[in-house]
């Protein structure tokens, strides 16, 4: 980033914490060139597919992230039918630290409080492996959607999508989960060499702003921490106030917390734009919180409110058991329940263990309920695209695959219509090297084309 002007505030801040020697290669860093990075999915991502892609991509492993690699930005990944397909997300390198240090494991019950655009919730989800409840909210309606569609693409079968406040949660969830994810939203800092705007967005009232912001957060999150359970807080900023000192003061007053580790990643000591990381633990046992206390009476009567309400949806749930067993008899339901939104047919996860069920959800916005199975139309279902990224292409009754260079992986990007093999009859997956890209229908030799519209290429 080149001729344009930091503010003197901002140089001053830095020089003050780095000392004038360091901070000056520290602003120097400025003027190199982005680092950019992928992620790679272990819900999809096989040895054989990430080796091949390591010479075109000119891919450089990321040294905190273990299926992170830098890419040669000339390479373009994002345009590759893989990336359609979900086997990798693009995301700044240093972002991927925070999720690692999170340490999620399969069976747990997670939330990611401000999550959008996902990065660190498909991170996350790969580290579960389709097992326990992973929560991802984001309060702004249209970063839910973007959030909605990067669980989609990354075949994600176990996540909820929330569009909530900060209290309603809390309220809801009393010492819930065991492990917290909240990227805090910040000052941005860590964006200027990528952003110009957020140069011009910042001032030191706008910090103290977020800082402030990043402390009441982090008080609903404490509420909705188990005993013993982690919370991973992070921003993209350098200074103290959003950072350190927002931790020293959520400590000094919740003393049932202590921190375990705080990582700073600079952008002129790696390769990535910078990220501030705290990993805190929460006091296994510790007396409980009147406020929780009530808080978990409230949800159980909640819940107990509701409990009868739900419509059944057996009749819905048999038209899908129909659909699947003609076109995905290698697919498997988890622990959960189905859910209908309008027309809308999803099938809303459960905790491993725990009462984790579609009560919690009443009168809470949603913007995904669970895994979307597909649409009721006229006593049929018609399979949804985040199903057929959810499954494997050996769960379906046939699938055709080509290598991603082929000219049908293109046509089918672009919805236009395949030829059919022989024993292709009915509904089937399209797939690149064995990574379902959508839907397609059998018939007369042709393959009718499902791919969403909004999701097709046209260049």
């Amino acid at each position: 980033m080149k001729n344009v002007q930091l503010p003197d505030a901002y140089v001053r801040q830095m020089q003050a914490l780095l000392g004038r020697e360091e901070a000056e290669r520290f602003l120097d860093s400025y003027s190199e060139p982005r680092a950019f990075g992928l992620r790679f999915n272990p819900l999809k991502s096989q040895t054989s597919l990430t080796a091949a892609l390591k010479q075109p991509f000119h891919l450089e492993p990321v040294p905190w992230c273990k299926a992170g690699y830098y890419y040669d930005e000339e390479t373009r990944p994002g345009k590759h039918p893989f990336h359609t397909a979900g086997l990798y997300y693009i995301q700044e390198p240093s972002a991927m630290s925070a999720a690692e240090l999170l340490d999620a494991k399969p069976g747990e019950t997670i939330l990611d409080f401000a999550a959008a655009p996902g990065g660190k919730t498909t991170q996350i989800a790969g580290s579960m492996n389709g097992e326990g409840l992973l929560i991802a909210n984001e309060i702004h309606p249209a970063r839910a959607k973007i959030l909605s569609e990067n669980v989609e693409r990354f075949g994600i079968r176990n996540a909820v999508v929330t569009n909530a406040a900060p209290h309603e949660l809390s309220r809801r969830f009393p010492a819930f989960f065991d492990r917290i994810m909240l990227d805090s939203p910040c000052s941005g800092e860590g964006m200027f060499r990528k952003d110009e705007d957020a140069i011009a967005e910042w001032s030191e009232a706008h910090v103290t702003y977020c800082a402030e912001r990043s402390s009441d957060i982090l008080e609903h999150a404490a509420v909705m921490l188990k005993p013993g359970g982690v919370l991973v807080y992070s921003t993209c900023t350098f200074n103290r106030a959003e950072n350190e000192e927002t931790i020293e003061q959520f400590v000094e007053k919740h003393p049932a917390f202590r921190v375990e580790q705080i990582e700073r990643l600079w952008p002129h000591q790696v390769r990535g734009e910078g990220h501030f990381v705290a990993r805190l633990r929460k006091a296994a046992e510790e007396e409980p919180l009147i406020e929780v206390r009530e808080r978990k009476s409230n949800r159980r009567d909640h819940g107990k409110r509701n409990a009868g309400r739900a419509k059944p949806l057996n009749a819905e749930l048999a038209l899908f058991h129909g659909f699947a067993e003609q076109a995905l008899p290698g697919f498997t339901l988890g622990p959960g329940e189905p859910v209908r939104f309008g027309d809308a047919l999803y099938w809303l996860p459960h905790q491993t263990s725990g009462s984790f069920g579609a009560a919690d959800l009443d009168g809470l916005k949603v913007a995904r309920p669970g895994l979307h199975l597909g649409d009721i139309r006229k006593n049929r279902l018609e399979p949804a695209h985040a199903l057929a990224l959810a499954v494997k292409a050996d769960d379906a009754a046939w699938s055709q695959s080509y290598p991603p260079e082929a000219p049908e992986i293109a046509a089918y990007l672009r919805g236009e219509t395949l030829p059919a093999s022989r024993d292709a009859n009915g509904w089937g997956l399209v797939a690149v090297n064995g990574l379902p890209l959508g839907w397609a229908k059998a018939s007369g030799g042709q393959l009718k084309n499902h791919l969403p519209k909004g999701l097709r290429r046209f260049n």
